[in-house]
């Protein structure tokens, strides 16, 4: 040993037996973590001791989507516009004119009913006619009421159907039947369905979006769209329509291109390990498809939902910036601003694939137990333009062939008066016995009068279509047949329709 390796020597520090164990088990620990990161990264095939995979049989684990799916047969429309007025919209005051009812106007009602009918409306007053005018409209000559001027002009785009019934008279009830077919919470919805079943053309935009009112929810909140016992990665994602469209969705500090791409991969590696290891979980499945979808939307969504995009034409034909003509009583209104908003950027995103889109008004502003003139001047003077210029923009841009869009509410409303306290202006009470929704373009007869109430607009009689018969309609125009558009559960295979007999109303269809 040369004297300068003495030296060195000499210089080292001194190793007790107390720090060689400390320094081993620090050893033992880093051997210990490489062996677990390794395993995360790379997966149990790289390490001799590493227990492989349980395997699974085939066909054993159901994928669950969004990627485009074939349709049962060829369909009419490949997008939904679902414009939702909740609260129940009055059928005679709007679409279903009733002159009987006008002359009968302050006669009773209530001795023609049954008993179960009259429970709860013991203090309803007498007939109440409209306050509103009618005129027939179109080359199709569809009666329609002066409360919807811009409406009367589309009239030859739409099919009316005057002959909807439901069976509850409740809120809360009749907007689980009008969503999910049943009367009961926890049970996909319309959209989920849809998705479920036809999933969507563009993989970077959720395949089911609700533009809710600023103002505030609905009855029954979020459950309106929800996916229940579907995976939930086809419930409706909620898009803000003021301000960013998703909260969080950018970080407060951009990585450099390079880095993020990296991380990116790094996590969707980790994402299919963690998942392949917990197989059979739909809640994991869908919420490792939602975070990598929130990446791919940093730019979609913006660009989907900016308006300054539009022209100034396209925005005042909306009526974009529009302030109140009528204000309403019971319920907040703000006018067509909002809602004219909303229906550009429905527009904006069946325009770039997304198969289902759903537009809430706030609150109950079409639930009218008084003041009912005034009340429904306030709802169209919302909802009416807007709704016009929607149809009218998508017929011009050639959408509305392939774009399905569907107007309506949970029931109607009643022939007779409803008096608050005694002495509040007249409205009326829900009538789940009739009521009048329509439909426009992807494969509908515009210009139709479908179905007929009885000389009151209190019961449908003529040509009645269930919800079944409704939702049948609409999965039909989708290229979706509703008897083969199931859910295994419990050994039963679950349908929108369930066990209701359902038939395809064909006489709105072109």
């Amino acid at each position: 040993m040369t004297d300068i390796q003495r030296q060195r020597l000499a210089e080292l520090p001194s190793v007790t037996r107390r720090g060689f164990f400390d320094q081993v088990s620090q050893g033992t620990m880093g051997a210990a973590l490489t062996y677990l990161l390794s395993r995360d990264l790379y997966g149990d095939s790289r390490l001799p001791a590493a227990e492989p995979a349980p395997a699974e049989p085939d066909g054993a684990r159901q994928v669950y989507d969004l990627k485009p799916r074939q349709s049962h047969f060829e369909p009419e429309a490949k997008s939904v516009i679902h414009l939702f007025m909740n609260g129940g919209p009055s059928h005679m005051d709007l679409f279903d004119p009733k002159p009987m009812l006008n002359q009968h106007h302050g006669r009773p009602y209530l001795d023609q009913l049954t008993a179960s009918e009259i429970q709860g409306l013991e203090e309803a007053g007498a007939l109440l006619g409209s306050s509103f005018q009618f005129a027939p409209h179109g080359e199709s000559g569809v009666w329609l009421s002066e409360a919807l001027p811009h409406l009367a002009k589309r009239v030859d785009d739409i099919a009316f159907i005057r002959s909807m019934f439901t069976s509850s008279p409740s809120h809360e009830r009749a907007l689980y039947k009008i969503h999910s077919g049943r009367i009961l919470p926890g049970l996909p919805t319309l959209g989920s369905w849809i998705t479920y079943g036809l999933g969507s053309e563009n993989q970077n935009l959720p395949a089911y979006v609700v533009l809710d009112d600023p103002l505030g929810l609905p009855v029954n909140g979020v459950k309106n769209w929800q996916a229940g016992y579907l995976p939930p990665l086809y419930q409706g994602t909620r898009l803000r329509s003021t301000g960013t469209p998703i909260l969080n969705l950018h970080p407060e500090v951009e990585d450099p291109p390079e880095i993020a791409r990296l991380a990116g991969n790094l996590l969707s590696r980790l994402d299919r390990i963690h998942k392949r290891k917990r197989p059979r979980q739909p809640q994991l499945d869908a919420r490792i498809a939602s975070y990598e979808l929130a990446a791919r939307m940093q730019l979609a969504a913006t660009d989907a939902l900016d308006l300054s995009q539009e022209t100034k034409q396209t925005l005042e034909m909306y009526g974009v910036g529009n302030k109140p003509k009528y204000t309403g009583r019971l319920h907040p209104m703000d006018g067509p601003d909002s809602y004219a908003r909303r229906c550009i950027m429905a527009r904006r995103l069946v325009e770039r694939g997304v198969q289902f889109v759903q537009i809430f008004v706030n609150s109950q502003i079409w639930d009218m137990h008084s003041h009912l003139e005034n009340e429904i001047r306030a709802a169209c003077d919302k909802t009416d333009k807007p709704v016009a210029a929607l149809l009218k923009d998508l017929k011009q841009r050639g959408l509305l062939d392939s774009t399905l869009v569907i107007w309506g509410g949970e029931f109607g409303r009643l022939p007779i008066s409803e008096y608050q306290n005694g002495n509040r202006a007249a409205g009326r009470d829900h009538n789940p016995h009739a009521f009048t929704s329509w439909m426009s373009g992807g494969g509908v007869k515009g210009g139709t009068v479908y179905g007929a109430t009885d000389d009151f607009g209190y019961r449908a009689v003529e040509n009645r279509v269930s919800v079944a018969d409704f939702h049948a309609t609409i999965l039909h125009l989708l290229g979706l047949h509703h008897d083969e558009l199931f859910f295994e559960r419990n050994g039963l295979n679950d349908k929108l329709t369930f066990t209701n007999e359902a038939r395809v109303v064909k006489e709105i269809l072109a």
